[in-house]
Formats: structure tokens, sequence, C-alpha cells
């Protein structure tokens, strides 16, 4: 659709209507035009631009006396008038920025204190994967004991992604060993991916030996994930919307939040080709995704490439505010692209 098409005044207008319906969820006549903006044009010309508005497919009319309502087209047309200008507010960005300096530097608390930022700010669904790599490399490992023959082992990656697992080992063996092992296979393999590890195995301390084996496998199965972790929050923020209060549709859309796979599978077809910073906006599920006909997402990648990425967004109805939406997705992609650019640089 050529959006060149559009006299100055249609535009004015129809970026009028929109904003009214983001704000009040209830179908925009001409009559509330009239009334609430001064805009200098009598009723019947209003009318006039909304019918024509209409016929080139950026309104609809939801019921034959009603007023009009933005279409995909529309949305997709105010997006694209508002995607450069939308800035956070200063006194937000330091809010935001110094909530994340306060927390703890631990990825978890990152991803956790992100979803929430995004849920809380767009008041929409959040989604934030942590950072994964498909050539993870090796940061350190710490080994605890915990109990009787059982150790914990935490394994980091170098672009922050962690995993925890329990090991039940032959015998009991003290802390001091345990940290000794940690020790010398920090050493060895700090900054190694799978390749060369793989081609260490043969270690003259059995316990060095098991520990190393053992970390191989997390690191192929981590290589082998589409994405690091979930972290959502905000669901009830889609309920509490009038489209979606007591429908089918938010309860579709919501399932799909219980089905991590098919939300990674999502998230990582929708970003792949996408560059770190880069934002997308998704409307209506822009014709593929079924279960998010009603809604519009605003995504977008974050890390650093070849080394370690993920990926946040917010979902929300199709009316969501972008205005607030897009600026805060931006601004935290860009603070958690320098929390992970500091891990990996060890900082």
């Amino acid at each position: 659709m050529n959006m060149s098409n559009l006299t100055e005044r249609q535009k004015t207008l129809l970026l009028l209507i929109i904003r009214d319906y983001i704000e009040s969820a209830q179908p925009v006549g001409s009559k509330r035009l009239t009334e609430h903006y001064h805009l200098g044009l009598s009723a019947a010309t209003i009318r006039n631009e909304m019918a024509a508005l209409t016929e080139m497919g950026y309104l609809r009319q939801p019921h034959t006396s009603a007023g009009r309502v933005p279409s995909e087209e529309g949305y997709r047309y105010f997006v694209s008038q508002m995607m450069q200008d939308a800035e956070l507010p200063e006194s937000v960005q330091h809010t935001i920025s110094h909530q994340f300096y306060q927390s703890r530097a631990d990825m978890d608390q990152w991803m956790t204190l992100a979803a929430s930022i995004l849920a809380n700010q767009s008041q929409g669904v959040s989604v934030v994967t942590a950072p994964h790599s498909e050539q993870a490399k090796y940061k350190h490992v710490e080994l605890i004991s915990t109990q009787g023959r059982q150790i914990l082992m935490v394994l980091v990656m170098a672009g922050g992604e962690v995993s925890q697992q329990i090991l039940t080992l032959t015998e009991p063996v003290p802390q001091e060993r345990l940290s000794q092992t940690a020790a010398r296979l920090n050493t060895l393999l700090a900054g190694l991916a799978v390749d060369a590890i793989s081609s260490l195995t043969h270690r003259s301390d059995p316990l060095d030996q098991d520990i190393l084996i053992l970390i191989l496998q997390d690191m192929r199965s981590s290589a082998s994930r589409v994405s690091g972790e979930i972290y959502t929050d905000g669901l009830t923020n889609m309920l509490n919307e009038p489209e979606f209060s007591g429908s089918d549709e938010a309860r579709k859309t919501l399932k799909l939040f219980e089905e991590r796979s098919t939300l990674q599978d999502l998230l990582a077809r929708t970003t792949t080709n996408s560059n770190i910073g880069g934002l997308q906006v998704l409307i209506g599920g822009e014709g593929e995704l079924d279960e998010f006909r009603q809604c519009s997402m605003v995504i977008a990648r974050y890390g650093v490439p070849g080394m370690a990425t993920g990926t946040l967004g917010v979902l929300g109805p199709m009316r969501m505010s972008y205005a607030k939406t897009i600026p805060t997705v931006r601004y935290v992609a860009g603070l958690l692209s320098d929390l992970v650019n500091d891990t990996i640089s060890g900082e």
C-alpha cells in the first residue's frame, strides 16, 4: 500500500484517530473529533476524509452506526511514522538503568528485572530470553559440596549463560578437593569452545576427568537449544484489556506462554535475521501467526553477535501504546547488550 497517496490532512486525521483509539478503546466518530480536537474542519469534511481512509484500508468500521477503528494497515502506518522519533523521557531512562545497576551482577536477576520493567512500562506481557550462544565458550565452573556424595556444579559460559546441576559422585569428596579440581579446570579451559575441550578429556586426576566430561555434555546440550531460558511477566495486563476480557482470543494467546518450546521457536524465527538492537514490530501476527491475530508484538535482539545473544519483547493488544513500548524495548535491549558485553570482557 502506497502511503504517499495520503494528503497531509488525511495523515493528521489518521494519526489522531489511532491515538484516540489507543487511549479509549472506543471506536472514533466524526462527532468526537469535532468536539475534542480543534481541527478547524467541519464534521462533514471529517466524515468524508474518514470515509476515504476507510476506503483506502487504513480504518475499518466495526458496526454500521459506530465510528471507525484502525486496521492493521493503519497501525503499520502509525508505527512507521513514530518509530524513529519515539524516545523514553530521560527520567524514565535513569530510573530503569539505576534498577539494573543496583541489582546483583547476576544474569537470572537481570532477566527477571528486564521482564518486570518491560511489563510495567508497556502494560503488556513481556518476554525475555536469557543470552544464549550457539558456539558456547567456557568461562568458569564452581563445584560446591552439598551433602554426602552430592555436589552442585555451576557452569558459566562466556556470555553469562549459566547452568546448574546436582551430581552424585561415587564417594564423598571434601570441599577443598572440589575447589582444587574447579581451579585446575578453570585454568585449563578458560575461553575454549566445545571442540577444543573435547580433545582434553584425558586427565590424570579421575575427578578432574569426570567433571570435564560432564562439562562437555552440558555445553553440548546448551548449544543444541534454540534459545536461553524464557522469562515472562505481566500476563494479567493482557487479561485486563477490554478486547480480551472474557474472550477466547486472550486465552489462546496466553496458552502460548505456557508452551515454552512454541514461544522459543517463534522468537527464534522472528529474530534470526535481525541485527542486535534492531527492532521489529509485528502487527496482527503479520498474517502468519494465528494466535496473534488480535495482538501486536515489539521485539528486539540484544547481546554480542557470535558470542551470546537473546531476545526481548512485549506482546499486547493491537492498540498497545507503541509510543511507550517501542522506546522501552529499544532502551532495555541496549542496557542488556552492555551488561552481556561487560560479562564477556570480564568486568
